[in-house]
C-alpha cells in the first residue's frame, strides 16, 4: 500500500490539481484509490463540487454528497484554519485531524492525504501543518509553482521538512499562471539544491492530465 501526504509552498500551488491526477493515474492503472482533505478553508456548500474536496471526489468517481467523509473539517472564510475556524466560533481538535488521517491512511492500495494551504500554515494556536505531517511520519510530495520567488520558497520549505526528519518523496513543480522562469529552468535550479529529491515539472494541462508522462513520473516515484 503507498500513502502520501501532499503539501505545497503556499495556496493555489496546484496540490488538489495534482493529487486528482495522480488518483486518476492510479485508477486507470487498476489500483484501488482512497483520497481525503481533511481540513478546507474557503469552502461554500453551494459550490461543493468545485471545491478542493468536490474535486477529489470527483475523480475518485464519487459524488460531491460524500464530502463529509473525506473531508470533516470545513470553514467558510477563505482564511488560514485558525483564523477560519475562529471567525465561525469554532476551534480545530489536532489530535482528531491526526487520529482521523491515521485511520485513513489504511484500507486502499493507493491512499493520499492533501494538507490545507503551505507547510507552515497553522491549525491552531499551537500547531501547524508541519505538525500534522510530522505526527503522522507519511512520505510528502511537495508542490511548488513556477511563479517569481517560488524557488526561495520551494527551498525554504524543503529545509524545514528536513529539520522534522520527514521523508520527501518528491518535488512538484506545477506551471503558475503568473509571470516567472521558464518550468525547465525553475526545475533544474531547484534541483540543484534539492539534496536528490526528484523534481518533476509538471505544465499546465487538461483535465486529462493523468495521462501525462509528468504525472506517470510522479507516482512511480510515491510508489
Amino acid at each position: 500500500m503507498t500513502a502520501i501526504f501532499v503539501t505545497g509552498t503556499g495556496t493555489d500551488v496546484g496540490k488538489t490539481f495534482l493529487s486528482a491526477a495522480l488518483i486518476r493515474h492510479w485508477r486507470a492503472a487498476g489500483h484501488s484509490v482512497a483520497a481525503f482533505k481533511p481540513v478546507v478553508s474557503g469552502f461554500d456548500p453551494a459550490s461543493a463540487a468545485a471545491s478542493d474536496p468536490g474535486v477529489l471526489l470527483a475523480a475518485l468517481g464519487r459524488s460531491s454528497a460524500e464530502i463529509e467523509k473525506i473531508s470533516p473539517w470545513r470553514f467558510t472564510a477563505p482564511l488560514s484554519p485558525d483564523m477560519a475556524a475562529a471567525r465561525e466560533g469554532r476551534a480545530l481538535d489536532f489530535e482528531a485531524i491526526v487520529e482521523f488521517s491515521r485511520s485513513a491512511a489504511a484500507g486502499a492500495d493507493c491512499v493520499l492525504i492533501e494538507g490545507v494551504g503551505g507547510v507552515m500554515v497553522p491549525l491552531d494556536d499551537r500547531h501547524t501543518v508541519l505538525d500534522w505531517m510530522s505526527a503522522l511520519r507519511l512520505p510528502v510530495l511537495l508542490v511548488a509553482g513556477s511563479y517569481l520567488g517560488t524557488i526561495s520558497h520551494t527551498l525554504t520549505a524543503l529545509r524545514v521538512l528536513a529539520q522534522r526528519n520527514l521523508t520527501i518523496a518528491a518535488i512538484a513543480i506545477s506551471e503558475s499562471a503568473a509571470p516567472g522562469a521558464p518550468l525547465d529552468e525553475t526545475v533544474t535550479t531547484i534541483a540543484r539544491f534539492a539534496d536528490l529529491i526528484d523534481v518533476v515539472g509538471v505544465p499546465r494541462l487538461s483535465s486529462d492530465a493523468h495521462s501525462h508522462p509528468a504525472i506517470g513520473r510522479l507516482a512511480a516515484l510515491i510508489e
